[in-house]
């Protein structure tokens, strides 16, 4: 099976894109560079890569991404700081009234 590779990049305005794509490289330049104006990135720009990961399966690399693309900006941090251990905790909400 071909490589794929799931990103997390960090956008001009704070906020992250995570993606998708066989060709890291390629992509990246594809969303520096604007080559789609319809593209969450276009205005955004410019961008940083701040995480990926690769997968041999395609389908394990879309369920990751569909997965990552639901956590909060506070989860994400976490992965992309190698903060594992506060995953489970980012996923939980707080109840109590403050």
């Amino acid at each position: 099976m071909q490589e794929s590779f799931l990103y997390i990049l960090r956008c001009c305005d704070g906020s992250y894109y995570t993606g998708m794509t066989n060709n890291l490289n390629r992509r990246l330049y594809e969303h520096n560079s604007g080559l789609n104006p319809k593209s969450y990135t276009f205005n955004k720009r410019p961008i940083e890569l701040m995480y990926y990961t690769s997968f041999t399966n395609i389908y394990d690399t879309i369920n990751r991404e569909k997965q990552i693309k639901s956590w909060s900006k506070a989860k994400k941090e976490a992965l992309i700081d190698g903060r594992i251990e506060d995953l489970p905790n980012l996923a939980k909400k707080d109840f109590e009234k403050k």
